[in-house]
């Protein structure tokens, strides 16, 4: 065992947000708050962060290896953002110049949040065979072994009932020689950043989650989860003991959200 949370989750209890429950009543809960929020998810994401996460995820493609013929598995796919991203950097490498063309396979356990990808990638003229949606678990992935060449996920992981079964299936999925990429909320690096950070998130988050879904419970636990995960070096470490290699990061404003890789060398 290495940490608290992989303890707890052998023992069938995690947390949701700040509160401690079972790994099913976790599982219950955040299909719940994604359900919720799955209509109003891209528009909230660009108040929350004033627009910066589109900018977190450009970093995130440009350093994802893939190219004209890759496959990707996008985990917690969410509105589809991320896959149509990846799809248009393997276009620019090529598969747009009469290439074969590259394959991202979107995946997601809420039902409501993989619709919204699905309808996003069919507005983008995304054909299936280049964007396929597929519901499956993050930790139980429907995927046969050594399936794909690069394996991301934006914002979802923090939500796993077992963080750690996530990041080994991950890694099982991923071919030899394959990327792991993955954005996340972090801890803020910067001096009186996490000051002027925790005061936005807990009294702002919830009230603009109030006003535009009428959820404000949700984006309560979207707050509390981000400070329950693990900080930058601890979700590196994570990500090592998975046996994935070459394992780093980079902070991204100020660490508050952080871009990490790791590669399954063989």
């Amino acid at each position: 065992m290495h940490s608290n949370q992989t303890d707890e989750a052998a023992a069938g209890r995690t947390h949701f947000g700040f509160e401690t429950v079972s790994g099913t009543e976790k599982r219950k809960r955040v299909m719940g708050v994604f359900s919720s929020v799955a209509g109003k998810y891209d528009l909230m994401n660009d108040l929350m962060s004033g627009g910066m996460h589109r900018l977190w995820k450009r970093r995130m493609f440009s350093v994802a290896a893939v190219k004209d013929g890759s496959r990707v598995l996008d985990v917690a796919a969410g509105s589809g953002d991320i896959a149509i991203g990846l799809l248009g950097k393997m276009d620019s490498n090529g598969g747009s110049k009469g290439g074969v063309g590259g394959r991202v396979v979107l995946t997601d356990l809420n039902g409501p949040m993989l619709a919204e990808g699905a309808r996003r990638v069919v507005d983008h003229g995304l054909l299936p065979g280049r964007a396929d949606c597929i519901q499956s678990d993050g930790t139980k992935l429907a995927f046969a072994d050594n399936s794909f060449d690069v394996v991301s996920i934006a914002f979802g992981i923090r939500n796993f009932v077992d963080i750690e079964a996530g990041l080994a299936e991950f890694r099982r999925v991923l071919k030899p020689g394959g990327q792991f990429i993955c954005l996340e909320f972090s801890r803020p690096a910067l001096p009186l950043l996490d000051v002027i950070y925790d005061a936005y998130s807990f009294n702002m988050i919830p009230l603009m989650g109030e006003m535009v879904t009428g959820d404000r419970a949700s984006y309560q636990y979207l707050v509390e989860s981000i400070r329950r995960f693990p900080d930058q070096k601890r979700f590196a470490k994570l990500i090592e003991w998975a046996g994935f290699d070459l394992v780093r990061y980079e902070n991204l404003t100020g660490g508050v959200v952080a871009l990490h890789r790791g590669y399954k060398i063989s």
